[in-house]
């Protein structure tokens, strides 16, 4: 990592304030360090399970939900808090939502390291391009960099799928980027193993008309239905609310409590009374 910013921040030879006097343009030679042999991606191949292989040496073994979406107030981020490595609970207190500046955030779904390496490198090009630019960069600028950033090592063996929201000049923005450097945009995202129970509550419940507390309850319901569907998810419900002023951060609110407030929701048919029931005379 210090090599890497030491790229960022050098140009033949001159300081990073030295840079700017002349033009502005990145290193010539900034690259990261690359698997050996004539062909990275596919010598990387070998030892992940970029396209599912069986015989990967490395089982990039993740699961997660996180979710994020545009209203007329600003953009609501959330996300839970459990890694998992397979079967095994790793830790229930990991922070997938990443401060990238005071009005960008960055989420991440997928390798862990992979999500936070990229986001930060991303960090530290939103600053640069602030400083020589002498203005903050936009959602879109900003999604774009990301993505081709991680292009630029497709197939070897990078597990992201993040989202990046903030608010510009124009307005909200949100765009999803994964590690092939896929780029889109929408009002509604989620990503991650329990995505698919999210979008059943975002998609039933979602409109752009909300106010503020109707999207913390939008958000807070879809993750904790993903967590309780989702073996791979739970923990904690980490809420971040983008306006025109910045992100704004809400206290942890632990899933394992929620099961009390929306659970009760969920009406059950009475087994006598259901239609599937089987006739004992049949």
């Amino acid at each position: 990592m210090n090599r890497f910013v030491e790229q960022l921040t050098k140009t033949d030879g001159a300081d990073l304030g030295e840079s700017f006097t002349g033009a502005s343009s990145m290193p010539a030679g900034l690259h990261f360090e690359l698997a050996a042999g004539d062909n990275p991606a596919s010598f990387t191949q070998q030892y992940t399970d970029v396209a599912s292989e069986k015989d990967a040496r490395i089982k990039i073994a993740h699961g997660t939900t996180t979710l994020a979406f545009k209203f007329r107030e600003g953009v609501l981020v959330a996300t839970d808090s459990r890694a998992t490595m397979g079967n095994i609970i790793s830790s229930q207190s990991v922070k997938k939502v990443i401060e990238i500046n005071p009005y960008l955030l960055g989420t991440m779904a997928g390798g862990a390291a992979d999500c936070s390496f990229w986001e930060r490198v991303l960090g530290m090009e939103c600053r640069l391009y602030e400083l020589r630019n002498k203005k903050r960069i936009s959602v879109a600028a900003a999604s774009k960099l990301l993505a081709n950033l991680v292009y630029r090592y497709k197939g070897m063996g990078l597990s992201m799928g993040t989202m990046v929201a903030g608010w510009d000049d124009k307005g909200p923005g949100l765009y999803y980027v994964d590690s092939d450097g896929e780029r889109l945009t929408n009002d509604l995202f989620s990503v991650g193993s329990g995505s698919t129970f999210a979008y059943g509550v975002l998609d039933s419940h979602y409109r752009y008309d909300m106010t503020v507390d109707e999207a913390k309850d939008l958000a807070r319901k879809a993750i904790y239905h993903a967590t309780h569907r989702d073996a791979y998810s739970g923990g904690v419900v980490r809420m971040y609310w983008v306006n025109e002023n910045g992100w704004v951060a809400y206290p942890l609110e632990d899933v394992g409590e929620l099961y009390y407030q929306y659970h009760p929701e969920i009406q059950l048919t009475n087994s006598t009374e259901s239609p599937l029931r089987v006739n004992a005379s049949a």
